[in-house]
């Protein structure tokens, strides 16, 4: 019995690398940057661009920020030079009936903006998360108020709420007289209510984009698996919407927080302060300080107090922010 040959030739071994003489070789290796050293270049470039709008902001923003801290501790008109007078300033604020008035009235409007503006958004936005027709619509209708100027919004609801040529005036030509002789801005106990109404038909549209954005961002099988389980509306909205837009809602009652230490705008043109102070408001205050009264230092003052309280208030978010990271 005959064996038969293989004809089949062994398998060829890979051909070897090219051998790269010793003397390129460290010259190779130093011709690939490093991960690191791209990121310093990125890094340096970042910074050679952000440098203009760094310096302007310094300039414009730093510079009067760092010089009104030393003129919060000086008797100053604004026009003469100025006189240091260490905590004297300090000391008026601690006994201004005034600013404890206008701080009071700030952490009201903080309550109301906190609750108010914040449930009609999450309804609004919960509601139109739902729509699928027709949804840009209400969204752009929502947004329009607080795209138009506050000066303007102020104007027309100052018209509208004259109880001489607004809508009390019309309803009472047709016979219906429940709004005679309500005065909504001349009314000690309801001026501070009426601009926080106004204000809150410009800002409440705002919120509701913001919550929306962040209920589509919302895994749409946690709905699904919620209604397979029999769940309603309210307990997809109490126990999938708010938990999932959780961060949303937090950076929102952060800036509400800050924005009602600083509002200004519709109390100033709406009332002024008044009647009697009853809507008046820090900023209001340091504004009348500062160029009706000419004290501009203790103005500086009252300013330095405000920025320091919204200070506080940035790290006790930053500390629940980074609570919520965790826990996430």
């Amino acid at each position: 019995m005959s064996t038969a040959t293989s004809t089949t030739s062994p398998p060829t071994p890979p051909a070897a690398p090219p051998q790269v003489p010793a003397g390129l070789e460290a010259t190779v290796g130093r011709s690939r940057p490093r991960g690191g050293t791209v990121r310093r270049r990125r890094r340096l470039v970042a910074m050679l661009f952000l440098l203009p709008a760094l310096a302007l902001n310094l300039l414009v923003i730093g510079g009067p920020g760092v010089s009104s801290i030393y003129y919060a501790f000086t008797d100053w008109n604004g026009f003469t030079t100025p006189k240091f007078t260490g905590f004297a300033n300090a000391i008026h604020l601690a006994n201004d009936a005034d600013f404890w008035n206008a701080i009071g009235h700030n952490f009201i409007y903080m309550i109301i903006f906190l609750t108010v503006p914040m449930i009609m958004g999450l309804a609004g936005a919960f509601m139109l998360s739902r729509i699928r027709r027709g949804a840009v619509f209400f969204r752009v209708v929502f947004f329009i108020p607080y795209l138009i100027a506050s000066v303007v919004n102020a104007q027309i609801w100052k018209n509208l709420l004259d109880p001489a040529s607004g809508l009390a005036a019309q309803l009472d030509k047709i016979g219906v007289h429940f709004l005679d002789n309500v005065y909504f801005f001349g009314d000690s106990n309801l001026s501070l209510y009426s601009v926080a109404f106004v204000d809150n038909w410009h800002f409440w549209g705002f919120l509701v984009v913001l919550f929306l954005a962040a209920m589509q961002g919302v895994d749409a099988s946690r709905f699904e698996a919620a209604r397979i389980d029999g769940a309603n509306a309210w307990q997809e909205f109490w126990h999938i919407t708010l938990p999932g837009i959780r961060p949303t809602l937090t950076f929102a009652i952060m800036i509400i927080s800050l924005w009602s230490l600083l509002a200004f705008d519709y109390s100033y043109v709406l009332t002024g302060g008044g009647p009697a102070g009853s809507s008046d408001l820090v900023s209001l205050l340091v504004n009348r300080t500062a160029f009706g009264s000419l004290e501009a230092g203790y103005a500086a003052f009252i300013a330095l107090a405000m920025s320091l309280l919204g200070g506080i208030f940035l790290i006790i978010f930053s500390i629940i922010r980074r609570n919520e990271d965790e826990t996430n």
